[in-house]
């Protein structure tokens, strides 16, 4: 038996890869491999406050709301956009 397991990670080379993502519309470059939700609310300037909800844009699929404490494993091509946290309908 071996218990030789340092230099046999292929997963993540030395360089740092950067991301493109776009949240309304605006295009983000990351180099994390994973962000939070609080992470991704703080890339725009000024943050996403706490009246607006992200969610993360699923082509053919029911978007996905993304939670502060979400882990989002990061892309090229990920798509996000807010909306109001709570809709109050008009009153008379």
């Amino acid at each position: 038996m071996s218990d030789k397991h340092d230099s046999d990670d292929k997963g993540q080379p030395d360089r740092p890869k950067t991301f493109e993502i776009k949240i309304d519309r605006t295009t983000y470059k990351v180099s994390e491999p994973v962000l939070t939700g609080a992470q991704l609310r703080r890339l725009p300037e000024p943050d996403i406050g706490p009246d607006r909800d992200l969610f993360e844009v699923v082509p053919g699929g029911s978007d996905l709301k993304i939670e502060v404490d979400a882990r989002v494993e990061m892309r090229n091509g990920l798509r996000f956009f807010t909306a109001p946290a709570q809709i109050n309908p008009g009153r008379d």
